[in-house]
């Protein structure tokens, strides 16, 4: 571990380098459609591991760029990555993708960062704060898969939904008060939410399973079939409603 950079400092740092290089590839516009998503994709995966191999050489890695190697779940620390969340997103010039970083030990995400590089901004689980205030009364959604669990909540509060790519955009539009919930189900791996939820949970937000389970990482199968983020106060709430929904239905 090297001394002149802390794991908080060097997660916001993560997360900021990818972002600038990410905008770098793409403000170029030289490449477009799947070969810019893949080149992004390749280049900032490789300058993650890059400094994470310098600077914190022991830990275990998991990212969704890279083959896993099972010693992770021999170790404490691991760093879970995605260095380009919302490829699709990115390559097509929507604002809606996100960088995630997040040191998970022993499970759980001890420091986060999302980084929204074209909104200029890195959010940081060491200083992130939940917006309060009046209700948006809206439910923040898959762009691509819109689970029926979470239209279905959102019709029994009231509330509209928003289709919205990245998992972290989700997460960090909720924790600006831009929507109330994120609402995920029909899968994810654990690359997707560990940083949203680090971020999330650290801003005082509700982060669970939708049958109310704590989320943990750093498994074998890194398969997340659910996620919810929401404001703490609706939780009970909206567990209640997913939880009638799934015996009624038997799946979310």
């Amino acid at each position: 571990m090297t001394a002149q950079l802390d794991d908080a400092r060097l997660t916001r740092l993560l997360a900021q380098g990818t972002g600038e290089i990410l905008k770098g590839v793409r403000n170029v516009g030289v490449l477009r459609g799947r070969n810019l998503g893949d080149a992004g994709d390749d280049l900032a995966q490789n300058w993650i591991a890059r400094v994470l191999e310098q600077h914190r050489p022991d830990d275990g890695f998991l990212s969704e760029e890279a083959a896993d190697n099972p010693e992770r779940l021999d170790k404490d620390r691991v760093w879970i990555i995605d260095p380009l969340d919302g490829t699709k997103e990115f390559a097509t010039g929507r604002s809606d993708w996100a960088v995630h970083i997040a040191l998970v030990e022993k499970g759980i995400p001890t420091h986060a960062a999302v980084g929204l590089p074209d909104l200029g901004v890195v959010f940081h689980s060491d200083e992130a704060r939940a917006v309060g205030g009046p209700y948006a009364k809206k439910i923040a959604i898959s762009h691509n898969r819109p689970p029926k669990v979470a239209l279905h909540i959102a019709d029994e509060l009231g509330f509209q939904t928003a289709a919205i790519g990245s998992a972290g955009a989700k997460a960090m539009h909720v924790l600006l008060g831009d929507y109330d919930a994120y609402v995920h189900a029909g899968g994810q791996y654990e690359w997707d939410s560990a940083a949203p939820v680090g971020v999330a949970k650290a801003a005082g937000l509700h982060c669970s399973r939708l049958d109310g389970s704590e989320l943990t990482y750093n498994h074998k199968d890194t398969f997340l079939p659910d996620v919810l983020i929401c404001r703490p106060e609706m939780a009970e709430e909206i567990l209640g409603i997913a939880a009638a929904f799934l015996a009624e239905n038997g799946r979310y």
